[in-house]
């Protein structure tokens, strides 16, 4: 190729918004969980069109917080994709709960609906659809079997900020939805997350859990604690730090869906290498590229070599010791998940950085 640059997989990017606004917290002499992370929540829940959002330490923590909310607990059963990140199951696992694990479809690597119904018992109290880089592949069809067995629905959003499926935001569908502000997402609070629903009684007793039972902001003195709660709070300052990423949100969206396009038409005719679908035009938002590549683990050190940064994709959970099954349960997350990789995603990227990507991806097919 003759030419080297560095190239990231993800870079996280702060600005002197949030400097300002960290900044005037501190100034204020208030950090705890306070004004400004309500006024963090209302933007969020305005921006997703939801009544309700309640921010809190992490994705992880808006999951578990979920299940509890939802009164789930020992005995129960929650089913989780074998596709995700491990914080999926390890949510449930807080509860008390056992996350059955099921298989995923091909085309999205999300949730197969049918394994879904296959694995609903008498304990099964709960269902986790995860949206893998921002698709909402099959979540209607999951929503449908959820329907049939009258089992809630808690979207695990954490990659799917803002990525619209048939006309509604991603984490809007279910009970509740679970999205994350980790340094790997679109906007970050270094740690944290947020919890949407469209439903007054789980919000209120959200409110509870994420702070030693109490339904609003007390004062650590003779408040009233009406039921057992824990301490889940985002501070004002990490909120300080979300509310100067959202003025860049926007931007940063649509630098996604450009990096994903360019990826999608530059490598359509490269043969041992699928760009997984998203429908950008309808509004879905890929947090990162993904695709499908034959010898990946090769291509990966190759690219690396070159200055691209990739991530391989988790593997299975079933794979996991916590979560360990047999491959035979899983003969698609099996077969796929070792071809899977997120291709250098990170919102800097120019277009001629994901053009040099995509020729040293030809240039490696060759």
């Amino acid at each position: 190729m003759g030419e080297s640059r560095e190239i990231h997989w993800w870079q996280p990017e702060t600005g002197l918004d949030e400097i300002q606004l960290v900044q005037d917290v501190i100034e204020s002499n208030y950090l705890n969980d306070g004004d400004v992370t309500t006024r963090f929540e209302q933007l969020i829940a305005a921006r997703l069109d939801v009544p309700y959002a309640v921010a809190v330490t992490s994705g992880t923590t808006a999951l578990y917080l979920s299940l509890m909310a939802l009164g789930i607990g020992s005995g129960d059963e929650v089913i989780v994709p074998d596709v995700t990140f491990i914080a999926t199951a390890n949510a449930v696992t807080m509860t008390g709960a056992k996350a059955v694990l099921v298989d995923v479809v091909p085309e999205f690597l999300s949730m197969d609906p049918m394994a879904f119904e296959r694995a609903i018992s008498k304990k099964t109290r709960a269902v986790i659809p995860v949206h893998v880089s921002g698709r909402g592949g099959s979540l209607l069809e999951v929503m449908a079997v959820a329907q049939k067995y009258n089992l809630p629905v808690v979207e695990d959003a954490a990659e799917a900020l803002l990525s619209r499926f048939h006309g509604r935001c991603l984490g809007t569908f279910g009970a509740t939805g679970c999205f994350s502000f980790s340094p790997n997402k679109t906007i970050t609070t270094g740690q944290g997350g947020i919890i949407v629903t469209h439903d007054r009684i789980i919000h209120n007793r959200l409110r509870e859990l994420k702070d030693q039972g109490r339904p609003v902001r007390g004062t650590g003195g003779d408040d009233v604690h009406a039921s057992i709660g824990f301490n889940f709070k985002l501070t004002n300052l990490q909120a300080a730090v979300g509310l100067g990423q959202i003025t860049y949100l926007d931007r940063r969206i649509e630098r996604q869906k450009r990096i994903y396009e360019l990826y999608r038409d530059e490598l359509q005719e490269t043969r041992g290498i699928s760009v997984f679908p998203f429908n950008t035009q309808e509004g879905e938002v890929p947090q990162w590229t993904d695709a499908l590549a034959e010898r990946r683990d090769e291509l990966d050190t190759y690219l690396s070599i070159q200055g691209a940064c990739c991530r391989r994709y988790w593997y299975p959970i079933h794979t996991q010791q916590p979560y360990k099954e047999p491959d035979d349960r899983f003969p698609n997350s099996t077969r796929f998940i070792p071809k899977a990789i997120w291709l250098p995603s990170a919102f800097q990227l120019t277009d001629d950085d994901v053009r040099y990507v995509c020729d040293l991806i030809r240039n490696f097919y060759k």
